[in-house]
């Protein structure tokens, strides 16, 4: 993947340039929000690894940014803030995932990765999903009410194809976790619940009453069209 690395402090910067490139990716990287914005419309940057305290634009301003630019590109969020809430904020500015600092190379390489392969799943190939009067194509990421086009995260298309898979039950928070996110390591439930009130938003006709995610008391969520 070609990926721009965002962060400020240059031992760390220089750090995730040498080893990313050394797991095979091409990468860039860059010491500032405004920067960060710039590079990262950029339709050649493929995942986006990005600090949160930055200088001249803070990292959830640019994250928020970037997503109405550029509703598919993926990001991965780098934080030193563990606290929960600040996670949640960074995943209701648009992102895909988090890892706090101090990380393991291990584990960022396994988050890099696993981010490449569900991107590449989202887009392989296209399939299309009716929903009463909406429109999903997974492969595009993105839905479509009338003429109304709505864009799709990587992670909500994830979402709504894994419920559209095991349509016939209830799926989880913990399920969506693994096979959604890739992983459960640090990660809470809430994590899960934010990212689909957030979708639920884009493609629920009443996201106050949804009709295609819906909420199973005690279990998780279920795909909801017949």
């Amino acid at each position: 993947m070609r990926i721009l690395v965002v962060e400020d402090e240059p031992v760390l910067r220089e750090g995730l340039v040498d080893l990313l490139r050394g797991a095979g990716h091409s990468v860039e990287a860059v010491a500032d929000g405004e920067a960060a914005l710039g590079r990262g419309s950029d339709p050649a940057i493929q995942l986006l690894l990005l600090d949160l305290m930055l200088p001249k634009l803070n990292g959830t301003e640019v994250c928020r940014r970037l997503r109405e630019l550029r509703p598919d590109l993926p990001i991965l969020i780098l934080t030193a803030l563990g606290d929960e809430d600040d996670k949640v904020a960074g995943l209701e500015a648009g992102a895909d995932d988090y890892v706090t600092k101090p990380f393991g190379t291990r584990e960022l390489l396994a988050r890099v990765e696993s981010m490449a392969r569900r991107v590449q799943n989202a887009r392989d190939p296209a399939q299309r999903i009716a929903a009463g009067d909406l429109t999903i194509d997974l492969g595009r990421c993105e839905a479509q009410r009338g003429e109304e086009r709505i864009p799709l995260t990587p992670r909500e298309v994830g979402i709504l194809r894994w419920l559209f898979q095991h349509r016939s039950r209830a799926v989880q928070r913990s399920e969506l976790l693994e096979h959604v996110w890739g992983h459960a390591a640090d990660l809470q439930t809430r994590t899960v619940d934010m990212t689909i009130a957030n979708l639920r938003q884009k493609i629920e006709r009443d996201p106050a009453r949804p009709a295609i995610v819906v909420t199973v008391k005690g279990l998780g969520y279920a795909w909801g069209p017949s």
